[in-house]
């Protein structure tokens, strides 16, 4: 029923619609790269099923029962670190969008999405890549309603370790993962990271984001 290639990005589906899930199911299990682990029909089955299964992928819809989405990421960080989560959802709207990527989301697929796009962006996430619907990305590069502007930083004024500490959070890099690629210890990634909040003037992972991207360090 599901593939059994060890090379497969392994995914938990968490949505409380049978019939979407199962839907979703059949498409993911169809090709040849992917295959689903498990199926969660609410929050707190989904984080159980992560701890337990470690996927490579959580498809997460924004409205499980039980827990708030930003909640459930949360607590999906802390059991499953590895565990990279992609927002599939009916909903266009900004605010979600910045909530579940200050959460650690690292993409966002509207429901309405062709097929071709949901495996893309399942693909991307799975290769440490951002992917956010294109209907959505302009929220990403303008101030949020609340009257944050850019800090108008350089990237001349951040040292080259505080640019590279930054594109790894930006692309959704744990501490303890950012420790291991740069070969250095958690105490200094901490430390890196307060600078950057410090001389950003930000502090929320979406935030940290948008600098990234506003100083280049994604065009890689």
């Amino acid at each position: 029923m599901t593939n059994q290639n060890s090379a497969s990005i392994r995914v938990l589906l968490a949505d409380d619609h049978p019939v979407l899930s199962a839907g979703l199911a059949s498409l993911l299990n169809r090709q040849p790269d992917m295959t689903v682990v498990g199926e969660a029909a609410d929050a707190m089955q989904c984080i159980e099923l992560a701890q337990s299964l470690r996927p490579a992928i959580i498809l997460l819809d924004v409205s499980m029962p039980g827990l708030g989405v930003a909640t459930t990421i949360r607590h999906l960080r802390e059991v499953t670190p590895a565990s990279r989560i992609l927002i599939l959802t009916m909903h266009e709207d900004a605010a979600i969008l910045r909530q579940v990527l200050d959460a650690g989301a690292m993409g966002y697929v509207i429901k309405r999405a062709v097929e071709s796009e949901l495996l893309n962006a399942i693909r991307a996430v799975a290769r440490g890549e951002h992917y956010v619907h294109p209907a959505m990305v302009h929220h990403l590069l303008r101030p949020a309603a609340t009257g944050e502007t850019t800090t108008g930083v350089t990237s001349e004024k951040l040292t080259p370790r505080e640019q590279e500490v930054l594109r790894l959070v930006a692309l959704g890099y744990t501490n303890q993962q950012i420790a291991v690629e740069l070969n250095i210890s958690i105490k200094t990634v901490e430390t890196h990271r307060a600078n950057l909040t410090a001389k950003l003037g930000v502090k929320r992972r979406v935030d940290l984001v948008r600098q990234a991207r506003e100083l280049g360090l994604l065009d890689a």
